[in-house]
């Protein structure tokens, strides 16, 4: 089975536990039978190996995502890389073409599509099997998920099938409606559309071809940047005739806001909280070092992150967003491929940082134009490579990194650093790279 995850979202709606790196898809939240937490992505693709260990998954993103991915999941995974966002449709005509010309999948093989970040159970990833199963064998030039509705909801689209049989031929869509017209559409049979489908592979790229116009993988990355903004419903979806839809009657959430998302939640807290006995429906999500008390609360969500502190009643939790898009200042924290790190003081001349690298991973040979570091050990053991001299570094070592030299550390065991910044003009964007 080949399985595209898409992959989007800004840092918005769940500030301050996400930011412009990290998408809620990458938020560790859910705790696992080890006591370990993992996040929406890392759930989705430990189910995915769980059901089905030999399918190949591809995770169609940007690239300010790509380093969450192969921190929280490996190399192993596939990456579509798209330049810049222009919606679903020339994602997933990407990430087609790539599976075909660069992973070498044929065109009569099945791909599914699915977001990257509902909270379903097992079932969810043995339906998609059957779906998978349907595009390859079936009549239909693409086959839908129907998501039985628990509730009139307005913030979903609808599919209305011909028949209340398990597979069956679509009647009509229907765009997102008031919650009284929703009642209307679920008393005809309708479904939610979780916009999870399945196709030959070589249906999309005929389609795309038709609509975009290209010759192969290479030149639709290139002249992405030029396609037009469209939804793969717009584009494809809503344009043909021969489709079917399949329904599935398991547990499925979109977990977008506060308030949904800690419905996922096992525990009313995670990280250093504490709730009074008097709290009631209150939830606490730390990432700071420091605890939380709550006293005397009732349906509340407090988050803590490097990047600031929410305090929000459940209900208004869903309306962050005019807010968070009127914060500026630095990234505060990140996962890299090679590990994480997190801002503790930002000065106009200064930028105080914990960097944190997993055993084996090393960081690109690079230099800064316009700062100096200083590099404090905390813990671990590591190498450090400065102007091609090699160093050995334990805790307790202080290394000096002056603009323009070229350096990078590698850790043999967990290594934690305190890096210090200092500059004028201190950015992310200061940075060159060099082969070793």
């Amino acid at each position: 089975m080949h399985i595209i995850l898409l992959s989007g979202g800004s840092g918005k709606r769940l500030w301050p536990l996400s930011n412009d790196v990290r998408s809620k898809q990458f938020i560790p939240i859910f705790k696992r039978e080890d006591g370990q937490y993992e996040s929406m992505v890392q759930r989705v693709f430990r189910q995915i190996r769980a059901v089905e260990p030999d399918a190949t998954v591809t995770i169609a993103t940007s690239k300010s995502q790509v380093s969450s991915i192969h921190n929280q999941l490996g190399a192993e995974v596939g990456v579509s890389l798209e330049p810049c966002r222009r919606d679903t449709f020339p994602a997933i005509a990407l990430a087609t073409a790539y599976l075909h010309d660069i992973q070498g999948v044929g065109r009569d093989e099945a791909v599914v599509v699915c977001p990257v970040d509902p909270y379903v159970e097992d079932d969810y990833f043995v339906a998609l099997k059957r779906l998978s199963e349907l595009a390859l064998h079936g009549t239909a030039n693409l086959t839908l998920m129907g998501i039985e509705p628990t509730y009139p909801s307005s913030k979903y689209g609808y599919i209305i099938p011909e028949t209340p049989d398990a597979v069956s031929r679509v009647k009509t869509f229907k765009e997102k409606p008031t919650e009284e017209v929703a009642a209307g559409y679920i008393a005809q049979g309708a479904l939610w559309n979780g916009g999870v489908f399945a196709y030959r592979l070589g249906y999309v790229l005929d389609r795309a071809q038709e609509l975009i116009g290209f010759s192969d993988y290479q030149a639709l990355f290139s002249g992405f940047a030029d396609l037009q903004k469209i939804s793969f419903d717009y584009a494809v979806v809503e344009h043909e005739q021969n489709i079917a839809v399949m329904r599935f009657g398991g547990v499925w959430k979109d977990l977008g806001t506060w308030n949904t998302l800690t419905e996922g939640m096992s525990e009313p807290t995670m990280g250093k909280a504490i709730l009074g006995d008097a709290c009631e429906n209150v939830h606490v999500l730390n990432e700071l070092n420091v605890p939380v008390l709550c006293m005397g609360l009732k349906d509340v969500i407090v988050a803590a992150s490097p990047e600031g502190i929410l305090v929000t009643d459940r209900e208004r939790s869903a309306h962050i967003k005019p807010y968070v898009d009127g914060m500026n200042g630095p990234l505060m924290f990140a996962d890299k491929s090679w590990g994480r790190f997190r801002v503790l003081d930002a000065q106009p001349e200064g930028l105080t940082v914990k960097v944190t690298l997993k055993p084996g991973a090393q960081m690109n040979y690079h230099s800064h134009e316009y700062r100096n570091e200083v590099w404090t050990v905390v813990s671990g053991e590591g190498e450090t490579l400065i102007d091609g001299m090699t160093q050995h570094i334990r805790p307790g070592d202080v290394i000096t990194i002056l603009a323009g030299c070229k350096h990078r550390v590698k850790a043999l065991t967990e290594l934690t650093m305190i890096e210090v910044q200092l500059g004028k003009n201190i950015s992310v964007t200061d940075k060159q790279k060099f082969q070793e």
